[in-house]
């Protein structure tokens, strides 16, 4: 499974067979701002979510841009992986 951003929606995608759980986001010049997470109910508790928002750290890491965490989900994520402390504005 590959997060895609998804950039006419503003948010990163992730397939799951026929559902997509997503994060929205907003641009700064130098930070994505990651604003809502959502995992469809039945995905839940599987680890989707997660594999979403590292995807989306990914791309950003990519991108050379910053993450601003907007969102509960993502605050806890970063929180549980310091690996990834480097993209935090």
């Amino acid at each position: 499974m590959a997060v895609r951003d998804n950039k006419d929606r503003s948010r990163f995608e992730l397939d799951v067979g026929s559902e997509v759980a997503f994060a929205n986001y907003r641009l700064s010049p130098t930070a994505v701002i990651i604003t809502h997470t959502e995992t469809p109910r039945a995905l839940r508790g599987r680890g989707i979510g997660s594999e979403l928002v590292k995807g989306a750290l990914d791309l950003i890491r990519r991108d050379g841009r910053k993450v601003i965490a907007g969102c509960g989900f993502v605050v806890d994520y970063l929180d549980r992986h310091p690996e990834d402390a480097d993209l935090v504005a």
